[in-house]
């Protein structure tokens, strides 16, 4: 299973660098073939002048975090939300891209929750430490 693991953050790590690189690359221009609504939607994100470089920036800084595999639960907390945008984006805007989307998130979902260096770690998000306590008191009453 290591080497699936290995595989899924490597290719999950190369997209992401490759994404970011070429977005500083084309000066973050969009294809002029997009739909209106998509159009419309890049163009406000592009509008704001910080956004595209801090979002292509994290980009490549967590690509470079997965293909070194460095902090690597790091990095996946960090593309989650990005790649929940990616999702989405395709969802209402851009039905084509969608199988790129749903891989992206099932590399992401397998990373984080069922390969066994990095699940225990980030499914720390996710302890409930209230919960757990009123758990505990009610077992030792």
């Amino acid at each position: 299973m290591k080497w699936m693991t290995r595989i899924a953050r490597v290719l999950l790590g190369l997209v992401f660098l490759a994404s970011g690189i070429g977005g500083f690359v084309t000066h973050f221009a969009f294809p002029p073939d997009l739909p209106a609504n998509l159009r419309a939607f890049v163009q406000g994100l592009a509008a704001s002048s910080y956004f595209m470089p801090f979002l292509k920036g994290t980009e490549i800084v967590c690509g470079l975090l997965l293909l070194t595999g460095a902090f690597v639960p790091l990095a996946l907390v960090v593309l989650a939300p990005i790649i929940i945008n990616i999702f989405l984006t395709h969802l209402f805007l851009e039905p084509h891209g969608l199988p790129i989307a749903c891989v992206l998130g099932a590399l992401e979902i397998y990373l984080s929750f069922f390969a066994s260096p990095y699940k225990e770690i980030v499914g720390q998000i996710f302890r409930c430490p209230m919960r757990e306590s009123r758990l505990a008191r009610a077992k030792s009453i």
